[in-house]
């Protein structure tokens, strides 16, 4: 079992609200399998008892998650996302090279019949719009910012995918790899081994969540990028 220690992922707290750094393969709520297994929801309530998560992230998704310490600051957040007042900053590296500039995706989303994916529904899916910008374009990849109007499930890995942009290491929505030796030169793995992905998880990170506070107060918090993600940007900058 995994084991965090809930105040080392706070980003920002005060009476109301905690905004943590979530870490990858951690779910935000409890799942329905493992009575017992680590969510950021169980770990929330042991550290504030009325702890609820305003929102949620993908298990494999890192990055910055509001909790509401509160039912009040629960509802007043809650208001926030439904009138759109809430914005969400994601960064990911998907596969190509890319030139978005603001370009913006409006495309209905359903869930498949086995609920892990979705897929693009004209007739019966729900509004889903998400904005692109490149932040930084290497040889064969690019960081994007994605900026998500609405909230639905895999709404940015699919509306990347429409862009022929799939976000790395995403095989659900044709992500592919990245290895080290297609970046390297004169790259030698060791005889005998395997060569493994730079990240072992869709490259999908929540950099920033701006809301109000309880008292009109507008925050930003940034969620500094994960081991893998910093890595994977590292590398791709060094062999540009």
């Amino acid at each position: 079992m995994l084991r965090l220690d809930f105040k080392d992922l706070i980003l920002f707290e005060n009476e109301d609200y905690i905004v943590i750094n979530k870490p990858a393969h951690v779910p935000s709520i409890n799942e329905r399998t493992a009575d017992k297994s680590v969510s950021i929801l169980r770990l929330a309530k042991e550290y504030s008892y009325d702890a609820q998560v305003a929102h949620r992230l993908d298990k494999e998704t890192s990055g910055a998650l509001a909790i509401a310490k509160n039912p009040e600051a629960y509802r007043h957040l809650s208001m926030q996302f439904e009138h759109r007042e809430v914005t969400k900053r994601y960064h990911a590296v998907v596969n190509g090279v890319h030139d978005f500039d603001s370009i913006s995706v409006f495309l209905p989303i359903a869930p498949m019949k086995d609920g892990t994916a979705v897929k693009i529904d004209r007739q019966k899916g729900k509004p889903a719009e998400t904005v692109f910008f490149t932040l930084k374009a290497f040889r064969k990849h690019t960081l994007v910012e994605c900026i998500p109007i609405t909230g639905r499930m895999h709404q940015i890995r699919i509306h990347l995918q429409c862009l022929k942009a799939p976000i790395v290491c995403d095989p659900t929505y044709g992500g592919a790899n990245v290895y080290l030796s297609e970046l390297k030169r004169n790259f030698n793995l060791k005889k005998d081994t395997e060569e493994l992905p730079i990240m072992q998880r869709v490259a999908l990170h929540a950099y920033s969540l701006s809301f109000q506070l309880m008292n009109g107060e507008a925050i930003k918090v940034e969620a500094p990028y994960p081991k893998d993600f910093g890595v994977l940007v590292k590398l791709l900058e060094k062999n540009a």
